[in-house]
């Protein structure tokens, strides 16, 4: 694999960048910009393979499998940053979506020599963390070469998961024998080969896709508010009860009463009010309904 790394495109000389040395701050933060209107519509171009993959990734996590992110680098950042994310924005286990990098948690802050060229070290990953039929395994890889990734998407369909790749070059070799193939080709870097520029862009928002579309087909919003919210804090508390008002259409001093009496619950007290239920029944409500706030008021009104 070493004899193509420079001919991937994330790892050409930007042409436009080529005297970026000489250029002012302006010149410079001006031409980064330009750059990274391109990765939209780079990411515009595979949505037909990302939506692919969030139906897969929801009917697993449906039926209780869990979603893994692999990646080294930036990539594994990346994952663990999107997995970290899940719990208290739609109030998910920590178990369901999982980030994992090579090297640990120490790679989180600093390299770590040479992890990201073990694929031993990736399948290790996956058996440590119980990968299993039903789950979704995830593996980035800005260059689609990574031997850690390639290892661990490997170990993962051995173990009957379900296999995504993401990467930002056209042909990738992690793509080999996966159920979803997702290539972001955003062209050749403003600093040539560093990838944590157009390419962890690309990667954020695909990611941002798989888990935000996932939550949504899960019932973790109701309509587009947030409503598994976990108010863990006076912001979060706060925003829960703007939630409650803007889903209810009742006053911020009802919607207080509300959360209140729901338990600090917003889905319960969001039910509560629009179906006539008491904090119990809304719910019991909601636990027939799987936790789904929209199903759990249809069928409250039947």
């Amino acid at each position: 694999m070493g004899e193509n790394l420079f001919e991937l495109t994330t790892e050409m000389r930007n042409q436009a960048s080529e005297s970026l040395d000489q250029m002012s701050s302006l010149e410079i933060v001006t031409l980064m910009n330009e750059e990274d209107k391109k990765v939209a519509h780079a990411v515009q171009c595979v949505l037909p393979e990302v939506a692919r993959a969030v139906d897969m990734i929801a009917a697993a996590l449906e039926a209780g499998g869990r979603l893994f992110y692999f990646g080294a680098g930036t990539s594994g950042r990346l994952g663990v940053l999107d997995a970290a994310e899940c719990p208290p924005t739609f109030g998910t286990d920590p178990q369901m979506v999982q980030g994992i990098i090579a090297g640990g948690e120490a790679a989180l802050k600093e390299a770590i020599e040479g992890a990201e060229d073990s694929p031993e070290l990736g399948k290790e990953d996956v058996r440590r963390c119980g990968v299993r039929a039903g789950d979704v395994v995830v593996g980035i890889a800005a260059s689609g070469r990574t031997p850690y990734v390639i290892g661990a998407l490997e170990e993962a369909k051995a173990r009957g998961a379900a296999t995504v790749s993401l990467s930002c070059n056209p042909d990738p070799d992690i793509s080999q024998g996966v159920d979803v193939s997702i290539n972001i080709v955003v062209g050749p870097e403003v600093v040539t080969g560093s990838t944590r520029l157009k390419a962890g862009s690309a990667t954020k928002m695909v990611l941002n896709m798989l888990t935000t579309a996932s939550m949504v087909h899960l019932g973790k919003v109701y309509g587009n508010l947030m409503v598994n919210v976990q108010a863990t804090n006076h912001k979060l508390r706060e925003r829960a009860k703007h939630i409650v008002m803007q889903a209810a259409g009742v006053s911020y001093a009802e919607a207080e009463q509300l959360i209140a009496e729901a338990g600090g619950d917003a889905r319960v007290a969001i039910v509560m009010k629009l179906a006539g239920l008491s904090a119990a029944e809304a719910a019991e409500r909601l636990r027939q309904a799987g936790g789904k706030v929209r199903n759990a008021i249809d069928q409250a009104k039947k």
